[in-house]
């Protein structure tokens, strides 16, 4: 057994696995290498043990979305450190030596890479860019990436730094953490998982890192394009859960009356762009969760952590005080 596993799940992706399953190999002699495929229909099985024999497949029965499809996987794989690296992500070489190296201090439970636009090396990508962290509303944001404003990679994130969340595009984490976690909220089954995970670590006393001398290259929207409404849809749904289940309950209602009215303008916005399909997204996100806010409630642990957030409103410094990028915020 070698300390890191690598695990990439998949569904029907055997050409992104054909062009980005061979850098991982040659990058990653430091891990076992493990592809979860989510019952696909394509002929992805067959081509991982056709072309790639070393890599070790986990065939889940259905296509459990990526919280689900994950939590399955990684019952059958013994490791200290999961990488949960996605099908659409090139490595580079030596990312995981710095990594390795981060994870000597033990306060640190989970771990990000520098994550770069693979069609735009010199940009940051969108999921995740340097880091992420949250406003006082559960709205992410990231180094690199507030809203639709991505900036060049010009080496001003250079620096290992603690952060809030990590992208759920290239994910580390001690398995100990991930288990003792009972890892991602399955009910979310895709989007903000990774968020609802770090949150989850962060009240119980750990820390998640940005490592900037590891760096990875994502497509980003291969498995579910930024522009879908189904992507809206549970990116709304499931930020409202993840504030359900972490907020301290002091502001729980105050903050969640609050996201009904900034989301309310954010759906104007869409109606007025004519993006109908991602109006009618946020309207049928709320109606889900409101159906869902029993069982959210039940999750709740017993300690919240209030220090949770950076700054009170991204929405207000980003829209209506044009601070867009991450060093203007404060």
């Amino acid at each position: 057994m070698k300390q890191i596993a690598v695990v990439i799940l998949n569904w029907n992706g055997a050409q992104l696995l054909e062009q980005f399953l061979p850098t991982v190999i040659e990058y990653s002699p430091e891990a076992d290498i493990y592809v979860a495929d989510n019952a696909s229909t394509d002929e992805s099985v067959v081509f991982l043990k056709t072309h790639f024999p070393s890599v070790k497949v986990i065939q889940n029965p259905q296509n459990f979305g990526f919280a689900k499809g994950y939590n399955e996987a990684l019952k059958h794989i013994v490791a200290e450190i999961y990488a949960l690296v996605n099908s659409d992500v090139e490595v580079t070489e030596n990312w995981l030596k710095p990594i390795i190296e981060a994870f000597e201090n033990t306060k640190t439970a989970i771990i990000q890479p520098k994550i770069l636009d693979f069609k735009n090396k010199q940009l940051f990508e969108y999921a995740g860019a340097a880091g992420g962290f949250l406003d006082q509303y559960g709205y992410p944001f990231c180094r690199g990436r507030i809203f639709e404003t991505i900036e060049k990679d010009l080496h001003q994130y250079d620096d290992n730094r603690e952060i809030f969340w990590a992208s759920g595009a290239c994910f580390f984490i001690r398995s100990t953490v991930y288990h003792e976690l009972q890892g991602f909220d399955a009910d979310f089954f895709a989007h903000q998982e990774e968020i609802d995970l770090c949150w989850r670590a962060f009240n119980k006393g750990y820390a998640a890192q940005y490592i900037s001398n590891s760096v990875v290259y994502h497509v980003g929207g291969a498995t579910l394009d930024h522009s879908k409404p189904r992507k809206t849809f549970l990116n709304f749904r499931n930020s409202l859960s993840m504030l359900t289940k972490n907020l301290p309950e002091s502001s729980l209602y105050k903050i969640l009356f609050f996201r009904l009215i900034l989301d309310s303008a954010a759906g104007f916005q869409f109606l007025l762009s004519g993006k109908f399909k991602h109006f009618a997204a946020i309207i049928k996100a709320h109606f889900s969760f409101y159906l869902l806010f029993s069982k959210m409630y039940c999750k709740r642990d017993t300690v919240q952590n209030p220090k949770y957030f950076s700054v009170k409103s991204v929405v207000i410094s980003y829209y209506l005080k044009n601070r867009k990028t991450f060093t203007k915020l404060f």
